[in-house]
């Protein structure tokens, strides 16, 4: 490390002012921050003094991450070699996966990045760092086998829709990575929804087995909502669904890295010890969404309200989006109290989607979207609140 804090010291005079790559000195500096903790200090006023900057802090959830994006290309390479009937061992089915996953990472962090650099370039700013996350959370929450042109198309979007107009990192209304998939929902619905677009080769018709259904236990769950409900009971419908422990491990159709909730708690560990990820609104989404769910079962309108409530935690990318998106800490409340709020309503709103919508069977991305919009607004009568209380203590006293 040495030998590479000795060549950075030589060339920055080249990129610094007056040098002859001054331009570039944003570049420059994003890289070497990257590398070494920055010696910058404060010389006046207050200021809140951390050992940790964001680029730690960003760097801390893409380790929270590596669960979810190492079970995920496993389970790629599973499900492939399944939906041909045939049996592969482990690292056949890991680097079946990696091929598959790594061009989609490689396309969102090029595109990604250079949307990020070329701004701070025009804009003479420091490069923000907020898509070390986004950069492999987009990824990691879009189908196997979508287009790559699409992954740059929907990361375009992103970054310059949702974050650049707004000013760039910590200035974003939406959660970027989300942006992206809405983008490939919305623009191309036929290569994020359906059974085929699970299983990589599937679209392709790769020899498919006779059969085999790509089915997520989401859509499973959904279509017994329909014509067939009157002729379904609950019990039938939990018949259909994987089994409660392959969907908790994560043996089931699905976005990359959405499918293994223990990879995902693993991940939930790594951030709430380390400070980064909220615990309320991780534990109070949980809640919100057991306590829609028990309320849907004493209302029992049809086998899919009937299911028990924890069903809705194993199901679809609600534990994923509660654990990495939903406690994005730019776009979430930022009060106490209002993180409770916060996390209780995505909980509360994903079940009452993915029940009373068959047609769209998952709800988390546009929940989080939604309460993303509503977040600076739970936060402001929160703290109104809290002044309106605070000045009848002081009246009450005098």
């Amino acid at each position: 490390m040495k030998f590479l804090r000795s060549f950075l010291d030589k060339i920055k005079p080249s990129f610094e002012k007056e040098g002859k790559y001054s331009k570039l000195y944003s570049t420059f500096e994003a890289f070497e921050s990257f590398l070494f903790v920055p010696k910058t200090v404060t010389t006046r006023g207050t200021h809140i003094r951390d050992s940790i900057d964001l680029k730690r802090t960003m760097s801390v959830v893409v380790v929270a991450l590596i669960p979810c994006l190492l079970f995920g290309m496993w389970n790629t390479g599973y499900w492939h070699y399944r939906s041909l009937g045939e049996t592969s061992e482990f690292w056949t089915n890991f680097l079946f996966g990696f091929c598959r996953v790594l061009p989609i990472i490689a396309v969102s962090y090029i595109v990604g990045l250079g949307i990020e650099f070329a701004s701070a370039q025009m804009r003479g700013h420091e490069v923000n760092e907020g898509f070390l996350v986004s950069g492999i959370l987009i990824p990691l929450i879009m189908p196997v086998d979508v287009p790559l042109w699409m992954v740059a198309l929907a990361t375009a979007f992103a970054v310059i829709i949702g974050k650049e107009v707004f000013g760039g990192t910590g200035m974003n209304i939406w959660n970027p990575a989300l942006l992206a998939r809405a983008f490939v929902f919305f623009a191309y619905p036929s290569h994020i929804s359906g059974d085929k677009v699970w299983i990589a080769g599937m679209t392709a018709g790769q020899n498919i087995t006779d059969g085999f259904s790509g089915a997520t236990p989401l859509s499973v769950a959904a279509g017994g909502t329909g014509e067939t409900a009157a002729n379904m009971t609950v019990e039938s419908l939990r018949q259909q669904l994987p089994d409660v422990n392959d969907m908790f491990l994560g043996f089931i159709p699905g976005s990359i890295g959405e499918t293994s909730k223990l990879a995902i708690l693993l991940g939930a560990a790594v951030l709430i010890f380390t400070g980064v990820g909220s615990w309320r609104i991780m534990l109070a989404s949980a809640l919100g969404c057991l306590g829609m769910g028990w309320l849907c079962n004493m209302l029992a309108g049809n086998p899919y309200m009937e299911l028990p409530p924890y069903y809705h935690l194993l199901m679809g990318g609600f534990a994923f989006g509660a654990v990495f998106m939903a406690t994005d800490p730019v776009t979430a409340s930022q009060t106490g109290t209002g993180k409770w709020i916060y996390g209780a309503l995505f909980g509360i709103l994903v079940v009452l989607i993915r029940i009373f919508n068959p047609a769209y069977p998952e709800g988390v991305m546009l929940v989080i979207l939604l309460m993303n919009t509503f977040a600076p607004l739970i936060d402001h009568y929160v703290v109104d609140a809290n002044i309106r209380r605070r000045l009848k203590r002081v009246k009450t006293s005098v």
